[in-house]
C-alpha cells in the first residue's frame, strides 16, 4: 500500500523544468514530489514512528463541502528528465541499454497519488493547514505495455487524470510516453484504484464528486462504471471462490491423462518430463528483501512503487531461468495491496510460472510480510504477469490439484488479455489526454 515515496526525493539533485520547442514547460517528478510533499505536510528526514496527524482531523470536510469536480481539474502532467540528468539516467538504465520497466511502475504508483491530490478540492480547509486526507493505493487493475524500445537518454513524459470517483475512492488512469525523434512514444497505460484516508490513515473519509464536463468525460466515467462492474464479478469468480467451468474441468482431466501416459511410460519423476515439458514445480523461485527507511511511505510502511519493481524483477528472472530466454513483460493484471508491509518487516516473495501457451508465459507473484520476532506472516500483494519470449518455448505442466488450480487461472488471465477485452474508453481515455495535454498550458 502506498502513499508517498521519499527515496527519490533525498537521493535526486533537482533538475529544472524541462522545456521543448512546443514552449510548454513540463515539471519534473521531483519537482512533483516536493510540491504534494508540501499539500500533506510530510517532513523529510526519517523517524521510527511518524509525525502525528490527529490534530488535522477536526479539518477533514463534510460531504456537502465538497463541490464536484470534473476530469479536466486532475489531469496533471511530469517529465522524467532522463536527457539531461545523468545521474538520474544512471537510475534508470538496465544492462541491456533500455529502461528499467520497474523504475516505471515506481514513478506511476507514486503519480497516481499526485493526480487523485489533484481532484481534491476542500475549500473549508485553511489555507496554511496541511490537507487532512491521505491517499492510498488500494488496488493497480492492469497496466499495458507497448513493444516501443525505451531510450535511456530521452526524456520520458507522465500524464493522468481521474477517470472515476465513489464514495471513498478514485480510479485514476496513468501514462508513460518518450520524446523520440520529435513525437512522443507511447510506453505503457496503467489504472490504479486509490482509496482515500483521513490525516491519520484509520478512517475511509468522502472525496468530492466527479461530473462530466463533455462527451469525452461522460463516455469515460460511463464505462469506468462498467470497468467496476467487470472487476468485482472476475474476483468473484476467482478459482478461490468458485468451481471451475465445464470447460476448464475437462482441460484438467486432459492435464491429468498426459501426466498419466508418462508415468505409464516409466517417467515417474514428476521433475523429469521428456517431450519438451517442464514440471510446474520446477518452476518457480523466492527472494526475501530487507526493507529500508528510504523505501518507505508516509505511514512508515514500505512504498507500493517499491513492490511492484522487486515483483517485477523476479518474474523477469524466473522467466529467463527456466525459458533460457530473455522475456519481455507485455501486460500486468490484478494488483491487489491486501495489507501494508512495515519498514521493519522483511519483504518475502514467491514467483511461479502457471500457464504457457506458444511464446508466451503467465507468472503469478505473491508477496508476504514477515515479523520473526511476532511470528507474523501476512499476505501483502499479488500480481499477474504476462510475458513474452522471441521463440517458442517449453510448456509448462501441472502435476497437484493445487498446481491445475494456479494452471486455470493462470489461463483465465492470458485469455482476458488475448481475447481483448479491454473496453471501448481506451479510445476515448487515450483521445482525451490528448487533447488535454495540448489544451494545457
Amino acid at each position: 500500500m502506498s502513499s508517498w515515496y521519499y527515496g527519490s526525493i533525498l537521493k535526486c539533485k533537482i533538475t529544472a523544468n524541462v522545456r521543448y520547442s512546443s514552449q510548454k514547460i513540463y515539471p519534473t517528478m521531483n519537482q512533483l514530489k516536493q510540491k504534494y510533499s508540501k499539500i500533506l505536510g510530510v517532513d523529510q528526514g526519517y523517524t521510527p514512528i511518524p509525525k502525528d496527524r490527529s490534530d488535522l482531523l477536526k479539518y477533514i470536510p463534510k460531504i456537502e463541502d465538497l463541490p464536484p469536480r470534473n476530469i479536466r481539474d486532475s489531469f496533471l502532467e511530469g517529465i522524467i528528465p532522463l536527457s539531461k540528468d545523468h545521474y538520474l539516467r544512471d537510475k534508470y538504465v538496465s544492462f541491456m541499454g533500455h529502461i528499467r520497466l520497474g523504475r516505471l511502475l515506481e514513478d506511476m504508483d507514486i503519480f497516481a497519488v499526485h493526480v487523485g491530490l489533484q481532484h481534491i478540492h476542500a475549500p473549508t480547509v485553511p489555507k496554511d493547514i496541511p490537507i487532512p486526507f491521505m491517499l492510498v493505493t488500494a488496488r493497480c487493475d492492469r497496466i499495458e505495455i507497448t513493444p516501443f524500445v525505451r531510450k535511456p537518454n530521452e526524456d520520458i513524459k507522465i500524464t493522468g487524470f481521474v477517470s472515476s470517483v465513489g464514495k471513498s475512492s478514485m480510479e485514476v488512469v496513468v501514462w508513460l510516453d518518450q520524446h523520440y525523434q520529435g513525437t512522443w512514444n507511447k510506453i505503457t497505460r496503467a489504472i490504479f484504484l486509490l482509496a482515500a484516508r483521513n490525516a491519520t490513515g484509520k478512517q475511509a473519509v468522502a472525496v468530492n464528486p466527479l461530473i462530466p464536463l463533455n462527451e469525452y468525460e461522460t463516455e469515460i466515467i460511463k464505462d469506468s462504471e462498467e470497468r467496476k462492474t467487470k472487476r468485482v464479478k472476475i474476483i468473484q469468480s476467482r478459482v478461490s471462490k468458485v468451481i471451475p467451468t465445464t470447460e476448464e474441468q475437462q482441460l484438467i482431466h486432459v492435464l491429468y491423462e498426459k501426466f498419466m501416459t508418462e508415468v505409464r511410460r516409466g517417467q515417474i519423476d514428476p521433475k523429469i518430463f521428456p517431450h519438451g515439458v517442464i514440471a510446474m514445480g520446477r518452476c518457480r523461485a523466492s527472494n526475501i528483501i530487507f526493507n529500508q527507511p528510504e523505501n518507505r511511505n508516509y505511514y512508515n510502511t514500505v512504498f507500493g512503487g517499491f513492490i511492484m519493481r522487486h515483483a517485477l524483477q523476479l518474474a523477469w528472472a524466473l522467466g529467463f531461468k527456466i525459458i533460457k530466454q530473455r522475456p519481455s513483460v507485455i501486460h500486468i493484471s490484478d494488483i491487489d495491496f491486501i495489507s501494508p508491509i512495515a519498514v521493519d518487516a522483511l519483504m518475502y516473495m514467491r514467483a511461479r510460472i502457471v500457464y504457457t501457451q506458444e511464446n508466451y508465459a503467465q507468472i503469478i507473484v505473491a508477496v508476504f510480510s514477515l515479523q520473526p520476532s511476532k511470528g507474523l506472516d501476512t499476505r501483502s500483494n499479488t500480481f499477474h504477469f504476462t510475458v513474452r519470449f522471441s521463440e517458442p518455448i517449453t510448456q509448462i505442466h501441472p502435476i497437484t490439484y493445487h498446481e491445475a488450480m494456479l494452471h486455470i487461472d493462470g489461463k483465465r488471465h492470458f485469455d482476458l488479455l488475448t481475447k481483448g477485452s479491454e473496453l471501448k474508453s481506451t479510445d476515448a481515455m487515450d483521445k482525451y489526454m490528448v487533447e488535454l495535454s495540448k489544451n494545457a498550458k
